[in-house]
């Protein structure tokens, strides 16, 4: 095995990249980081009905967002096709390979028999070559497809990095195609030829793969080339149990950003899917990559937590420098045609709110706030702002008019007013909160003051009067 350790994420194009995609690059680009090794990003673009441009930079778009660098790449396998075929040729002159004539009716005849005698469907190696055996003549005009002549005794065996020894019984494999009629290589063909070329060390991925690493292995051995190391990674449910669906957050990383978490925060949630480091749940992705291996990868399934997510990426928006959230906020806004050119400044806001946001769309919701005129809903103006209530605002508004501008003479002004009109703390401050923001509910109401600016809260409290 190489010493330098170079692993891959190759994902089809065939949809967006999604949150066990996302896992598995996570993954691979960690373990290539934490050993000072090379990470490739391999476009996996053969299945050409389905894969489409879109969804090539729907993966390019969600591995920038989440930070993962490849080294190397992207490679497509469509432009590799020539080196597909030089490889063919050189197995089928090996004899590791040949040409199977056998049309589609004799395979659905052969697999009606097998099904008929409770046998499993496999291809029987009439085409096979074997010393002393007589292949019929070619038919005419049918373009025949190749298939692996893959061993007949003994076992295929590795140990998985995470799910142990696995060993499977050359028998139960068949002569799989390697190219169509057509001379298109099949997928399990090029993934060998592709991670020979790139010296991969390391395959790590989803488990729905176990089941093509042993023809994998196969092939690669007929090659004479070096086997990687494997890791299945086990699947991820959603909090019922159930395969994770659209309903659960099996939907585009770019969504994550749309709905307003930090990329900083899903990569964190994404590594404690299946692995763990003790009981640490808030790290970084340099932490991550320290800390990264194998062995702590569990191969029972992870269990996607949005309720874990949405409080990791509180405590993300805790951390974070406002300067990056009014950037964030802004363009939040921007999208939604607000455009904030006046008003107070965007972090003291962010500074302000960041403590009670889940995510970075409330953000953006507060900052509009402050920087649109609000018109309170008709039921909480008549609720909030009564006569009494007027009275207090009209006297608190003398004060504000008059005090040093800053929290604690923001206060003083409050509760000043509060005695003069015999009212509570809320009789004054709820109704401060309808009359500048529209709403009941804020940070503290000496900070909202403050950060509105004396002249903008005047005449917002104006309005209203």
């Amino acid at each position: 095995m190489s010493s330098t350790v170079r692993t891959r994420f190759a994902p089809s194009p065939t949809g967006f990249l999604h949150i066990g995609g996302a896992r598995t690059a996570l993954f691979s680009w960690a373990y290539a980081r934490r050993h000072g090794g090379t990470f490739v990003l391999r476009i996996e673009d053969t299945d050409v009905a389905r894969s489409t441009p879109e969804a090539v930079q729907a993966i390019l778009d969600g591995m920038r967002w989440l930070g993962l660098e490849a080294d190397e790449g992207p490679f497509y396998q469509m432009q590799r096709m020539d080196r597909y075929k030089e490889v063919i040729q050189q197995m089928l002159a090996a004899g590791t390979a040949y040409h199977c004539y056998t049309s589609k009716e004799e395979l659905d005849a052969l697999r009606a028999e097998q099904e008929a005698r409770k046998e499993k469907p496999r291809y029987d190696g009439r085409w096979r070559p074997e010393p002393g055996k007589t292949l019929p003549e070619p038919p005419a005009g049918v373009q025949p497809v190749v298939r692996f002549r893959n061993p007949t005794d003994g076992v295929v065996a590795w140990d998985d990095q995470v799910k142990g020894r696995i060993e499977i019984a050359n028998a139960e494999l068949d002569d799989f195609i390697i190219a169509r009629a057509d001379g298109t290589p099949t997928y399990n063909f090029c993934v060998v030829v592709d991670d020979w070329d790139m010296r991969i060390t390391h395959v790590i991925r989803g488990d729905d793969h176990v089941n093509n690493t042993p023809r994998q292995i196969n092939v690669l051995r007929a090659l004479g080339a070096e086997v990687p190391l494997y890791a299945h990674l086990s699947m991820i449910l959603g909090g019922d149990g159930a395969k994770l669906s659209k309903r659960h957050g099996a939907v585009s990383v770019m969504q994550y950003d749309e709905d307003g978490y930090l990329p900083e925060a899903v990569v964190n949630y994404l590594a404690r899917l299946g692995w763990s480091h003790g009981d640490d749940e808030l790290f970084s992705r340099e932490q991550f990559v320290e800390w990264f291996d194998l062995d702590h990868i569990t191969p029972s399934a992870a269990q996607f937590n949005t309720d874990k997510l949405n409080w990791l990426n509180a405590q993300y928006i805790k951390q974070a420098d406002d300067a990056r959230l009014a950037a964030e906020a802004v363009a939040r806004l921007a999208r939604r045609g607000v455009v904030v050119t006046d008003g107070p400044a965007p972090t003291a806001v962010m500074a302000l709110y960041k403590e009670r946001a889940a995510n970075l769309n409330e953000l953006a919701d507060a900052l509009e706030l402050f920087v649109t005129e609000v018109h309170p809903a008709a039921e909480v103006f008549a609720q909030h702002l009564t006569e009494p209530a007027k009275a207090a605002l009209r006297s608190l508004r003398a004060r504000l008019a008059e005090v040093v501008w800053d929290k604690a003479a923001i206060n003083q002004a409050i509760k000043d007013t509060m005695a003069e009109h015999g009212l509570k703390m809320p009789q004054v401050a709820i109704p401060l909160r309808v009359a500048l923001l529209g709403v009941p509910q804020t940070p503290s109401i000496d900070a909202v003051v403050e950060v509105f600016g004396r002249e903008a809260a005047l005449r917002r409290i104006d309005r209203h009067l």
